[in-house]
């Protein structure tokens, strides 16, 4: 199989890579995560409107580039690479994948909005009971008049602080694990009123989130995006599987990074009159955690192309991906904190902030036990109760 980018690619990883690397210096970052705004508003503009990759996924007819996954990942490749703090995975990626497969006026508006870095948009999808499983709705929504009013919660919206609109999971029916009876909407997060409240703060890897909590909103009819009750497997879950593939990729960057200044580091730091990385056991550990780096790219590669495959094909590689990507980044951050000692951690080192992205990473849109779990269900003739457990088919 030829894996080689085609000349426009190669040239949107360059322009990508160049741009990112040059702003996101590791001081500019930590200004930047010190702010008030958490974020860099003009970095974002640039990716609008300098470089156009804000709409690279986004429908030619909204305004965009049309692109798919491979662009994608080679966009949240140099995100990785760069730790840039925009959120470029929750809006250009899983925003922009809900929106489209979701359609409608509405829909279309906010994309072409994306595009022109106007709109910032998080998905409020996990709740506090959720425990990082990837279906379980108990946020509630039902008709009032011509609109609709929500109740309920939403845990850890990475993004929300920063957004300027919402897509939020409710039930229009069903119980809490059914896939059908889900439901999208579209809340503007200015002009929400007081049946919507953020509590926002910091996450460990140095962006934001919030816990969301939304009591009695009133919402437009043309709020509901896509078809009552059935928008788990028609558009959540092809699209949180394509952000998969585009957080595979934002670790593939995470993981090289790692490794290369850890493969600096035992070149430079000395023992008994040589550097470290002359003893032998170092020498083990670098050869595994570049082996680690290369699977985890390799997967990254395998999510990306299986985005186009059936429903149960394109689930199995995207869940596939995130539990060897996961297991990577534990192995790889690991063994470069513990080559580097007490300074690994220290947040004058760049390598600190790395390892928490990479920390995030693992548990963020599913981590190991549900994915695996999920692959296991769809690979093997087993079902899972809603607890998460395994059961004989």
């Amino acid at each position: 199989m030829d894996f080689d980018f085609t000349e426009e690619q190669t040239l949107l990883a360059d322009a990508v890579g160049g741009y990112l690397d040059g702003a996101y210096d590791l001081e500019a970052r930590r200004k930047a995560v010190a702010s008030d705004a958490g974020w860099r508003p003009e970095v974002w503009k640039a990716l609008a409107e300098d470089l156009g990759v804000l709409g690279a996924l986004v429908p030619e007819e909204a305004g965009g580039l049309g692109g798919g996954g491979v662009e994608a990942m080679i966009v949240m490749r140099a995100v990785g690479r760069s730790l840039a703090l925009e959120p470029y995975l929750e809006t250009a990626v899983l925003g922009v994948g809900l929106l489209k497969r979701a359609g409608g006026d509405r829909a279309a508006a906010l994309m072409g909005q994306i595009a022109e870095g106007r709109a910032v948009v998080a998905f409020a999808h996990d709740e506090p009971r959720g425990r990082h499983g990837l279906l379980r709705v108990e946020t509630t929504a039902r008709r009032d008049g011509d609109g609709w009013r929500l109740d309920g919660a939403k845990a850890v919206v990475a993004a929300a602080p920063w957004a300027t609109h919402l897509i939020v999971s409710a039930r229009t029916s069903g119980e809490a694990t059914d896939e059908d009876g889900v439901s999208l909407f579209l809340i503007e997060a200015a002009s929400a009123g007081e049946g919507l409240s953020l509590r926002a703060y910091p996450t460990v890897d140095g962006r934001r989130a919030a816990e969301v909590e939304i009591d009695g909103l009133g919402l437009p009819a043309d709020a509901l995006l896509g078809v009552e009750g059935g928008a788990f497997e028609a558009v959540i879950a092809p699209a949180l599987d394509e952000a998969v593939a585009g957080q595979c990729a934002e670790a593939v960057g995470v993981l090289e990074q790692m490794h290369a200044q850890t493969l600096d580091y035992v070149k430079q730091r000395r023992q008994f009159g040589r550097a470290i990385g002359e003893f032998q056991v170092l020498q083990h550990r670098l050869v595994d955690t570049f082996a680690a780096v290369q699977l985890a790219t390799s997967l990254s590669y395998m999510a990306t192309l299986k985005l186009t495959a059936p429903a149960e094909e394109r689930a199995r590689a995207a869940s596939a991906a995130k539990v060897g990507v996961a297991r990577a980044l534990r192995f790889v951050g690991q063994a470069a904190v513990q080559t580097h000692g007490g300074i690994g951690m220290t947040d004058e080192l760049a390598l600190s902030h790395y390892f928490k992205r990479a920390t995030v990473i693992e548990q963020q849109l599913g981590g190991v036990e549900p994915h695996l779990t999920r692959f296991i269900a769809l690979t093997e003739p087993v079902s899972v109760a809603a607890d998460g457990a395994l059961v004989d088919a």
